[in-house]
């Protein structure tokens, strides 16, 4: 049967917003820090399956554990997780890498490309509900402002806590129609016996529930997204409740036996899958708060002032949408309902001292909502992507504006992985042939931090250490084949060649009028006693 046009358009808005996705993911493959648990345990799942005291995390754990949920789980229990879609959509890849000895790298092109597409499958069922509450028109331009931001389709692919919030999904049926038991709440037997371990939640569909006034499905997620993920999306679920008590959409009771229910089994699989992995009994994200919020202990990482995410990270990740989500709330009080528990979302994690922008990625589909529907209410007897861009050139400056930021923070993004680039560099030059030892490299902590995970490692004879804490003078008596350092002169070694990383923005007369500032990041130190290496032909430091 023929796609109605209706339907191609649909997929049309997937295929691009997908397009784009995949293409951060392949001009930026490798991560930082943030992210370093969630693809170290992918990369050990995916290789090391169920040998867990080979885990990376066991040897770096981290300044505060994480869940392992969202990951995978599969090799050690029987249970449906959201991550068996990720494993089971990358795991072909990782395997025709390993039988073809082609780079792991491969695997992580594929493990970040399932997650884009189960994140990116969560918006759309968020887009959706968009267009049955508020018109095709201002679906299609919440897809235009998404398309021209940067941010999100950026992260979406990322293995970070805060993105496995905004959007992980596993869906069967038996759990879509035990749901509908849950929210009638008939009573307490009936509701524990529908909370199986297996999710289709957070904070996207949490909206999309919304939108559908499934006001305790949302919630459940919500509850979910907090337990399992990011402990502070407590800060949404609380307005949001807030606000269905004051509108009476919710029933008191029901919402506590509800969320208590649902809390409770969250907590019990977190639990039970997380000890494990950890090998000792924890709850990640009651560490998680206790460290960030009751010590305040992520303040040592760098502070801001509490309007920050108001007058940086919004305008930053939400470009000309921004002012319109304002204007949103005065043209169409529909939209108030849906910004409100959103905005004071923001407004409760303005406290923290410690922000970043993905802290509250999870409130840009809201705010690129009510930019959405202000920009159609400001046009609404016109044909949107005809008049708009002819007859209106001051908005298409400002979308073209837009665009043109989105370029520039690409660009910044994509300086901004150093030892991945250099890693890269040194398997392609380094290999030594007439050397019966492995090549054995050393990656400082800076390097780790900033591009590397065990993704970008090759197979042998390519060795890796990643020791902490080796005073620089000592690495002369170390038999390290090659150094990757922050520093630039290290005795004992020669430095080989060296990245760049992004250092700022500089404007200037003439186009385009800013440009980036890229400085010496990671440099490549290879051994002295090895006349191999040193003889060959290097681009020098």
């Amino acid at each position: 049967m023929a796609l109605s046009s209706n339907s191609k358009q649909v997929y049309g808005y997937d295929l691009l917003l997908g397009l784009i996705a995949a293409f951060y993911v392949f001009m930026a493959p490798y991560t930082k820090v943030e992210e370093s648990f969630n693809v170290q345990a992918m990369h050990d799942i995916l290789y090391h399956r169920h040998h867990i005291e080979q885990y990376d995390h066991l040897e770096f754990p981290g300044v505060v554990p994480r869940t392992f949920i969202g990951k995978d789980s599969y090799a050690i229990f029987s249970i449906a997780f959201s991550s068996i879609l990720i494993s089971a959509l990358a795991s072909p890849v990782a395997l025709a890498a390993s039988l073809l000895q082609f780079p792991k790298l491969y695997s992580l092109y594929a493990v970040r490309l399932a997650l884009g597409f189960i994140i990116l499958s969560s918006l759309r069922f968020f887009r959706i509900q968009i267009r049955k509450n508020f018109g095709s028109q201002v679906e299609a331009f919440f897809v235009l402002l998404t398309a021209i931001q940067f941010h999100m389709l950026f992260y979406c692919t990322r293995p970070l806590p805060n993105i496995l919030a905004f959007g992980l999904v596993v869906h069967t049926e038996i759990f879509s129609k035990k749901l509908k038991m849950v929210e009638d709440l008939k009573d307490a037997k009936t509701v524990i016996s529908s909370f199986d371990f297996t999710i289709y939640h957070v904070v996207n569909l949490a909206y999309g529930y919304w939108f559908q006034r499934r006001f305790y499905a949302a919630l459940n997620s919500l509850v979910f997204a907090t337990i399992v993920f990011r402990c502070d999306i407590l800060l949404l679920v609380s307005p949001l409740g807030l606000e269905l008590l004051l509108t009476r959409s919710i029933s008191l009771r029901k919402a506590v036996i509800s969320c208590v229910i649902a809390a409770s089994s969250f907590i019990g699989l977190t639990v039970m899958v997380d000890s494990v992995m950890w090998r000792r009994m924890l709850w990640p994200e009651l560490e998680v708060f206790w460290f960030n919020s009751v010590l305040n202990r992520s303040s040592e990482w760098g502070t801001h002032a509490f309007h920050w995410y108001f007058t940086s990270a919004l305008p930053r990740s939400l470009l000309v949408a921004y002012p319109l989500s304002v204007l949103g709330l005065f043209l169409d009080r529909r939209i108030r309902i849906y910004v409100i528990p959103v905005l004071s979302f923001v407004t409760l994690y303005s406290k923290l001292p410690h922000k970043e922008l993905r802290f509250i990625i999870s409130a840009l589909p809201i705010f690129n909502l009510s930019a959405a529907v202000a920009a159609i209410r400001m046009y609404v007897k016109q044909e949107l992507f005809v008049l708009l861009l002819r007859t209106s050139p001051v908005s298409a400056d400002f979308l073209l504006c837009s665009l043109g930021c989105t370029i520039l923070t690409f660009m910044a993004s994509y300086e901004n992985y150093p030892s991945g680039h250099a890693l890269k560099a040194l398997h392609k030059m380094g290999y030594v042939k007439h050397n019966s030892n492995d090549s054995w490299v050393h990656i400082d902590t800076f390097s780790a931090m900033n591009g590397i995970s065990r993704f970008c490692e090759n197979h042998e004879p390519w060795r890796y250490s990643k020791e902490e804490g080796i005073p620089i003078q000592e690495f002369q008596q170390r038999n390290f084949t090659y150094l990757l350092s922050e520093h630039a002169q290290i005795n004992g070694y020669k430095c080989l060649l060296s990245t760049t990383g992004f250092s700022g923005t500089r404007l200037h007369a003439g186009f385009p009028p800013i440009s980036l500032v890229k400085k010496p990041k990671v440099n490549v130190h290879g051994n002295t006693h090895n006349d191999e290496i040193i003889h060959r032909s290097w681009p020098g430091c």
